[in-house]
């Protein structure tokens, strides 16, 4: 499969009673590449509250999507992927929990996330040799959303502007809704996601993902945090 861009997620595991259904709230599986069937929410149009992340799976984002630079091979990619698990141990938090940001719901972890924090710093600082330039499209696309100073300095510099001290691990469940909406579904998923959320939380590998021409990120290959 030929990929447009490429991304390192937290990818859950996918054995795991919380993955799964996560993968059939957003209706799509980024492990096996294929769409899943929306789990029976009364009242509530899944498809519809899950339509913007869905081609994302579900992830948390550690280095964000970019196109390969001039000169640099997907080969490579991973061996700079596979070098840089190496040096990472895993990392462990208390949980994750169902949270509002904004207008959006997402999982957001529990407990000291210096380690998570740092470890998401060195994927965007090491395999930043690999993303190719933004252009003054990409630029103006993000600008447009509103950007403090940190955020601007770190999409000039990184390629994206919530990376490095602006970075909060996070795994979306829903795009953006308006707010009246939000209690009926945070009470969907408290029900029936909530029960099922790991305690601890631990990230023990990175996944390479790749975007296919139609938008879909697929789960390329898993690196074992192994320091």
């Amino acid at each position: 499969m030929t990929f447009t861009r490429y991304a390192i997620y937290y990818a859950p595991p996918a054995d795991a009673a919380w993955s799964k259904f996560g993968a059939s709230w957003l209706g799509w599986d980024m492990e096996t590449g294929t769409e899943v069937t929306h789990p029976a929410c009364p009242g509530l149009d899944v498809a519809e509250i899950t339509a913007t992340p869905r081609k994302y799976g579900l992830h948390a984002t550690m280095k964000p999507p970019m196109r390969l630079a001039q000169g640099q091979t997907v080969e490579a990619l991973h061996v700079a992927c596979a070098a840089l698990a190496a040096k990472q141990a895993p990392v462990t938090l208390d949980g994750l929990e169902i949270a509002r940001l904004g207008r959006f719901l997402a999982l957001r972890a529990k407990g000291d996330a210096t380690a998570l924090n740092a470890l998401a710093a060195a994927c965007v600082n090491e395999l930043d040799p690999f993303r190719a330039p933004l252009t003054d499209t990409d630029l103006e696309r993000r600008r447009a959303n509103g950007l403090s100073p940190e955020q601007d300095a770190h999409l000039v510099q990184w390629g994206y502007p919530y990376v490095m001290d602006q970075f909060r691990f996070h795994i979306t469940l829903t795009g953006k809704r308006p707010k009246p909406e939000l209690p009926n579904i945070e009470a969907a998923l408290g029900e029936a996601l909530a029960p099922l959320l790991p305690t601890p939380f631990e990230i023990r590998d990175l996944a390479l993902m790749g975007e296919a021409e139609d938008g879909r990120f697929h789960l390329i290959h898993r690196y074992a945090l192994s320091a």
